[in-house]
């Protein structure tokens, strides 16, 4: 027996089209409209010509060469020409069709992957850490791909065809009898549930044949991968052996998959010609006694083979609109996905004076219970520089995030001039902070791009004078291409400390109120990283500053350094304090020096 319908195989067709048909019928676009309108009239008239203009030009021709009057050849001939005209006309229109309908069909393809792509961006920092962004991007490509053949299957073959089907019912029923409308119903209805049937079964086949395929290859690959570990155990024969047993299991999956297909294909023809012999056989034997004509045969003949051509590809049209289905509302389900981190409804812009920002009581943890964060007080006077410190884990980048809004805090809150951020809208929040992260991530693009990326706008002075800013504009100018140098994919072109520089231009096109620093310079040498620190320095006057940092020596400048452990505020002061008071900042301080000075004595050996 055929197995059941794979998982999400269930999904409703109704629905889901419910959910598309606004993206189909766009309320601001009439031209869309008059093209869909214009699609559905080529439509009509393709089938009109194709059930009502060839079979019956046909039929009047055999009729008349069957009276055998060569009186009528001339009229004969025309019928002839008529019916080659009528196959040539549905030829046209269809194709008119299809050119007129084009423009719909991307078009919704294209408000609808805007959309999707749009929420994805507006989407909480959970759900992306969660999801794979592969996996996410495979849904948008899937659905996107699904509309234009759920589009073409749904409206060109099953609504055509279930037209043309009451077209050749009424034909019948006024020209045949009730025999032949019952003979055809049933035969549609028998060919549509063992094709809908067989189908599903070779569908489950198809899934098995795919899964030893991909388990063959992923063997072959981790075979060859280990390609030593082979060889260190002897293991050529059971290795060759193992894969033989793969590619043979992958093999008679094959067979069962393509022998399948052979059942579903005799099984058509034989529904098919079943009804095309009972029909035929219905009209002859009415010639026999003097209610038909020879041309009625040719007619039965010709309307059922017309409506048999789109139902053989039913079995290719079920598969595909139902995949499109489950794509489609996979796509849908990411639309239907809510930020965990939304705007209030009165959420009003953040408004920016002095830019003094205040964590006051401070707790967050994330959705398994941890507590990272336990009861932070932290107070960032305008236009100072505070430092945060202290070992892995103690919740230092928590912050920056939790300042960005990415989370929202479980308790306390967070101010800027006063302003709880929970109640501004993010993107004015946004807008007002500036941050250069540990790894900088570059666009696949130009390095004049990616540090106009700081400001939608920003003109090609401004940012001149961010690459002077960040130091980094004698070295675009040494470059070939200078601004218009490709950065390749996630910036791998440039060192560390070229993308580092990239980030601080980018920042400084933007031009923030607050700048966050988050481990700027903790994947750099000591070299480079005394350069970029040097650039920060200048950077962070006349802004209120937060300085993340691992390596204490590049806070030694700050007002304030808060120094953080277990998710809770150690110790505060300047660094001299600090040191002086001989608490876990002082320790870290030795531990660093000295992991420095064997690095040196390391390096002078070598």
């Amino acid at each position: 027996m055929p197995p059941a319908a794979p998982a999400g195989a269930d999904r409703p067709l109704a629905a889901t089209l419910a959910r598309f048909l606004p993206y189909l019928w766009p309320a601001d676009a009439p031209g869309l409209r008059v093209r869909i309108v214009a699609a559905m009239g080529f439509i009509l008239l393709s089938k009109l010509v194709q059930v009502y203009g060839a079979p019956f030009a046909l039929q009047g021709a055999v009729d008349r060469m069957a009276s055998g009057d060569r009186g009528l050849a001339t009229f004969v001939v025309l019928l002839v020409i008529g019916y080659a005209a009528a196959r040539f006309g549905t030829v046209v229109f269809d194709n008119l069709r299809n050119a007129v309908f084009e423009r719909v069909g991307q078009d919704a393809a294209r408000r609808l992957a805007a959309q999707v792509f749009r929420h994805l961006h507006s989407l909480s920092l959970s759900f992306h850490l969660e999801r794979r962004t592969g996996a996410v991007t495979k849904v948008v490509e899937r659905g996107t791909k699904s509309i234009d053949t759920m589009l073409y299957f749904l409206l060109f073959n099953i609504a055509p065809t279930i037209l043309e089907l009451a077209l050749v019912l009424g034909i019948f029923w006024t020209r045949f009898g009730v025999w032949l409308v019952v003979g055809t119903v049933v035969m549609v209805v028998v060919y549509i549930a063992f094709t809908r049937i067989v189908t599903d079964w070779r569908a489950a086949l198809r899934e098995r044949m795919n899964d030893l395929d991909t388990g063959a290859v992923a063997h072959a690959v981790d075979s060859l991968l280990n390609f030593e570990t082979v060889k260190y155990f002897n293991a050529e024969d059971r290795e060759a052996k193992r894969y033989a047993r793969a590619v043979s299991a992958y093999a008679d999956a094959a067979v069962k998959s393509e022998n399948s297909l052979a059942w579903l294909n005799v099984g058509q023809a034989f529904i098919t010609n079943l009804m095309m012999a009972g029909g035929m056989a219905l009209v002859a034997w009415g010639w026999a006694s003097g209610r038909f004509s020879p041309g009625d045969v040719v007619l039965v003949s010709t309307l059922l083979a017309q409506l048999f051509r789109p139902l053989d590809l039913l079995g290719m049209v079920y598969r595909t609109v139902r995949q499109g289905v489950i794509d489609m509302g996979s796509m849908f389900d990411l639309i239907d996905t809510t930020a965990d981190v939304q705007d209030a409804a009165d959420a009003r812009p953040l408004a920016v004076d002095r830019a003094h920002v205040r964590l006051e009581d401070v707790r967050f943890g994330y959705g398994d219970g941890r507590e990272i964060l336990k009861g932070i007080d932290l107070d960032i006077p305008a236009g100072h520089t505070v430092a945060v410190v202290g070992p892995s884990g103690a919740g230092k980048s928590t912050l920056a995030r939790l300042l960005y809004r990415f989370w929202d805090v479980t308790g306390g809150r967070i101010t800027i001039d006063g302003q709880d951020i929970a109640g501004v809208t993010q993107e004015s929040l946004r807008a007002a902070i500036g941050i250069v992260p540990q790894d900088t991530v570059l666009f696949n693009d130009t390095i004049g791009y990616n540090i106009a990326y700081g400001r939608e706008g920003a003109t090609p002075g401004e940012i001149d004078a961010a690459a002077r800013g960040a130091a980094i504009a004698p070295f675009i100018a040494r470059l070939p291409d200078g601004y218009d140098t490709r950065v390749g994919e996630r910036g791998l072109k440039l060192s560390g400390g070229e993308k580092q520089r990239v980030a601080i231009a980018r920042t400084l096109v933007k031009n923030p109120p607050v700048l966050i620093l988050d481990e700027a310079t903790s994947a750099l040498d000591s070299r480079t990283e005394a350069e970029i620190v040097a650039t920060l320095e200048t950077i962070e006057r006349g802004r209120t500053t937060i300085v993340i940092a691992h390596r204490l020596s590049t806070v030694v400048h700050a007002d304030r350094i808060v120094v953080l452990d277990a998710g809770r505020v150690a110790e505060e002061g300047t660094h001299a304090e600090l040191l002086r008071r001989g608490g876990l900042y002082a320790e870290m301080w030795a531990r660093q020096a000295a992991e420095q000075a064997r690095a040196e004595a390391a390096a002078e050996t070598a």
